[in-house]
């Protein structure tokens, strides 16, 4: 799908958002920045940008009308209580595939490695996750990124609109611990999946893996061939810089999500290796 029709970045005043908008616009896109929070850089050549709530349906409506994608990069992008992210990530979300249905735009959607957080690290390379595993949500954060990628599947099964989903691992300029030498997606990486995403023929409801090619990498088999989407970069270069630093938490380090499988943790045991056995 190219056309001339404008973009929709959400989430455009966060560092993800921002670091997309420059890239885009760099590109020769068309974009239409929102956020709840002021765009604080300079504007990008071909840019605009509004404030608007996720939860205002009609602003969101009205932000996407001749749009070709709608970048879902809003919303609450970290673990926080239950009440301060259904609102946004829920409800939001909602108006994001409501507009996109109505417009006939593509949604790629910034889903998280939070999502299947709860599944062990894995031992060997053959026991890495595929795109089709398990949810194991491991807080509220990644419950509503499943929550996500599952509203795709249905407004794909139901209307026809075409989504994809960055199961995100940790997109820094650099890796800051070894969890991240797995789960790293250097910014150019992400740049570039965003932009192969733009140009697919073909989208249909596709969930990738958002990671650089890291050889420690917790994941295999996605859809990124559907969109000819390879990554370039690679977290062993830091290695030597951040290899030694780890947590002091056993439900850290056992488990993908890191440091959110920790936050609230109150089981006396940990959870089984496959929580969907009952044998």
């Amino acid at each position: 799908m190219s056309d001339n029709k404008p973009i929709l970045l959400t989430g455009a005043s966060g560092g993800l958002g921002r670091m997309l908008a420059r890239g885009l616009a760099g590109l020769g896109y068309r974009l239409r920045l929102t956020d709840i929070a002021p765009f604080p850089d300079a504007m990008p050549e071909g840019a605009a940008f509004e404030r608007a709530d996720l939860e205002d349906g009609v602003a969101i409506a009205r932000l996407a009308e001749g749009v070709s994608h709608i970048l879902h990069f809003g919303g609450v992008s970290t673990n926080q209580p239950f009440e301060e992210i259904f609102g946004p990530n829920l409800r939001g979300l909602f108006h994001i595939y409501e507009a996109a249905r109505r417009e006939g735009a593509r949604v790629a959607f910034a889903s998280s490695n939070h999502s299947i957080g709860f599944h062990t690290r894995p031992e060997a390379e053959g026991d890495r996750l595929d795109a089709d595993c398990q949810f194991r949500p491991d807080s509220f954060y990644g419950l509503s990124k499943a929550y996500g990628e599952l509203m795709g599947r249905m407004y794909w099964d139901k209307h026809g609109v075409e989504n994809i989903n960055y199961r995100i691992g940790s997109c820094f300029v650099e890796p800051i611990d070894r969890r991240m030498l797995s789960t790293w997606l250097s910014q150019g990486d992400l740049l570039r999946l965003v932009q192969a995403t733009i140009t697919a023929p073909v989208l249909g409801h596709a969930v990738i893996w958002g990671c650089s090619a890291n050889p420690q990498s917790y994941w295999e088999q996605d859809h990124r061939g559907r969109i000819g989407w390879a990554p370039q970069d690679n977290a062993e270069v830091f290695r030597d810089k951040v290899g030694h630093i780890v947590s002091d938490a056993p439900a850290n380090e056992r488990h993908q999500g890191g440091g959110y499988c920790a936050q609230g943790y109150s089981r006396a045991t940990p959870p089984p290796l496959d929580a969907f056995d009952l044998d």
